[in-house]
């Protein structure tokens, strides 16, 4: 690790317009980080943009400097532009280029020096720094561990802590998943002590529903939600149609696919979306039952042991579904492993 924050060191020091970019549908880990990291190299003088390939979801536009971070579905001539003068591209919470949408091309092709910082597994050796480690809890700890590494703390202000600490609170659900390692929690205390207001940040991540979205999620759990105790396998599903008559917006249906997770006896939880041109997929599970490898297998996507997603295309709701649950059987016996 020294060599590789040695390097990046170098490049940082002689670079003055740097991007930093996420994911297409940011989540609270790629927004908080994104935002930590481009408010701090604002902080050290640079020229720097936050620059996602589209929209966020609403229940995360209040975090600060939001208004400062430029969207390629609005304004793709002004981050065409910005791709080309711009001397280091900063990669967060995504581990291959296609995980940026339509700013692929720009992401290939750009002359900048790439960095990647990231904690999903198999990331894509494209980068020409790469920064990956699978343990941390989410992408926002692992970009304050390099800030600490390379003895940038100076310039972290409440801002910078804000955005680092939604991004932690945001991936391990309230420090309740991927939150076992003493060290996100010595990294939280640190941002704490910034003057964040914990409960503040926690309620507009987690409670800050809509009448449409709440009245979406309990027809959910009492319409659409199926268990099958056999597999302790529980899921949800929702039609376009379903969708269209509660509103539906992006971001509506963050954490619905915990909620099996919560009845006695269930490990493997699943949430079903129909959009226009394919079907949205979502895993969750608890201890050793790996997700994102059944994901990968079996829907063409992925992401961590116990959190991943993917896609379905040219199939229908109702096939889709039917074929998750044909590939339940394959997972018997882990998936009724509760020693784990």
């Amino acid at each position: 690790m020294e060599k590789i924050i040695n390097q990046l060191l170098e490049y940082v020091k002689k670079s003055k317009s740097i991007v930093v970019i996420g994911h297409e549908n940011p989540d609270g880990d790629a927004v908080g980080s994104v935002l930590g990291l481009y408010i701090l190299l604002k902080q050290m003088g640079k020229n720097a943009w936050a620059v996602f390939p589209n929209n966020v979801p609403d229940f995360l536009k209040w975090v600060p400097h939001f208004n400062e971070a430029i969207f390629y579905n609005n304004d793709n001539q002004i981050i065409e532009e910005i791709f080309q003068k711009c001397e280091i591209i900063f990669c967060l919470d995504f581990n291959e280029r296609k995980r940026v949408g339509k700013m692929q091309y720009l992401l290939e092709n750009s002359k900048a020096t790439k960095i990647l910082i990231d904690h999903h597994p198999y990331p894509d050796s494209f980068f020409d720094i790469l920064i990956s480690e699978q343990e941390v809890s989410s992408t926002a700890e692992l970009v304050y561990t390099v800030i600490e590494l390379c003895q940038w703390t100076t310039y972290i202000n409440k801002e910078v802590a804000e955005n680092l600490f939604t991004g932690i609170m945001s991936d391990t659900i309230s420090f309740n998943v991927n939150a076992s390692r003493p060290k996100t929690y010595e990294i939280a205390a640190r941002l704490l002590q910034y003057g964040l207001n914990k409960e503040k940040i926690h309620r507009n991540i987690f409670n800050s529903f809509t009448q449409q979205r709440m009245r979406m999620l309990g027809y959910a759990l009492h319409k659409k939600m199926k268990i099958i105790h056999e597999y302790a396998t529980g899921y949800i599903y929702l039609s376009k149609n379903e969708l269209q008559e509660f509103c539906f917006q992006k971001g509506d249906t963050e954490g619905f696919v915990n909620y099996p997770l919560s009845i006695k006896g269930i490990r493997f939880a699943a949430l079903f979306l129909e959009r226009d041109e394919y079907i949205k997929i979502s895993f969750r599970s608890v201890g050793n039952i790996p997700v994102n490898e059944i994901m990968a297998k079996h829907f063409s996507g992925g992401g961590h042991k116990n959190a991943a997603g993917g896609e379905a295309k040219n199939v229908s709701l109702e096939e889709c579904i039917n074929q998750f649950e044909s590939i339940l059987p394959l997972y018997k016996d882990i998936l009724l492993n509760e020693e784990d």
